[in-house]
């Protein structure tokens, strides 16, 4: 009776890894294809761009083709990564202050009604306001240094974390807050452990698109007065009718942009494991 009960036993745990095994196989399968597919899209269209320029036989200066960029690229990226850099510390640091001021101010909105009352109205109309417009301002009052570009940036990841995480602050079960209450938990325990773990997933969310706004929000801020940058590359590139070097310029910070939100995509699946929506 024992040995048919061990052998039952050691079938079962056979079975059970088979299965596991099964289901491991068709995970990486599935990782691979989100992988390799957008890749695969990618290539085939460079690869038509390409035929299309030689068989329409497109002017340079209108739409030169992914060689002709590639070899700017190659050529040129000494000076492209020094533009990068100034464009990348205007978007990183904007990041940061943008959204620390985001959240400071959504968690005295998700504990004082009457402060949101008065105040997300005004930070709705400011954030109505183009950044194109924006940006004149701002040059004005902060000079023609990085103050005024980081201030941009910060600017646009302003209102999208601000929105996200007073929901993420306020959206959650009252029962926990009950239960909180009853084991006598103190304000900042209920807010670290029942609020802010709440908001976490709202928070990713707005910083993945934090992540892509500053970006565009330092270049934008080099259009209206810079000699470096990004956006000062691609102002020069366009008044000189250099496409290659302007689509080159573009790829630069696009890859950037795309690079900067994976880190936060990253950081996403490391610190929220505990959500399913983010596997």
């Amino acid at each position: 009776m024992s040995v048919s009960t061990a052998e039952s036993s050691n079938g079962a745990f056979t079975e059970d890894g088979h299965a596991q095994a099964i289901y491991l196989a068709a995970k990486r399968r599935l990782l691979w294809r989100r992988r390799l597919l957008p890749v695969a899209a990618f290539l085939s269209l460079v690869v038509l761009w390409e035929i299309a320029v030689l068989i329409f036989d497109i002017k340079p200066f209108i739409a030169p083709a992914p060689s002709a960029i590639f070899a700017v690229l190659v050529s040129k990226f000494p000076m492209l990564l020094s533009n990068l850099m100034p464009t990348a510390i205007e978007a990183v640091a904007g990041f940061v202050i943008g959204n620390l001021a985001a959240i400071s101010i959504a968690t005295a909105f998700a504990y004082k009604e009457t402060l949101e009352e008065a105040f997300f109205p005004i930070a709705v109309m400011i954030n109505t306001i183009p950044v194109v417009a924006k940006a004149p301002i701002l040059v004005l009052l902060l000079g023609n240094g990085m103050e005024p570009k980081i201030a941009i940036a910060a600017l646009i990841c302003f209102f999208p974390t601000l929105v996200n995480m007073t929901r993420g602050l306020r959206d959650v079960n009252k029962q926990q807050l009950e239960l909180m209450h009853v084991l006598s938990a103190s304000p900042r325990e209920v807010f670290l452990k029942v609020r802010m773990k709440n908001a976490l997933p709202y928070l990713f969310s707005a910083l993945k698109i934090a992540a892509s706004t500053a970006v565009i929000g330092a270049i934008v801020g080099e259009w209206i007065g810079s000699t470096v940058g990004i956006g000062a590359l691609i102002i020069q590139a366009t008044y000189n009718f250099d496409s290659p070097l302007l689509y080159a310029t573009i790829v630069v910070g696009s890859v950037f942009s795309a690079s900067f939100f994976a880190v936060i995509s990253w950081a996403e699946r490391h610190f929220l494991k505990w959500n399913v929506g983010t596997r």
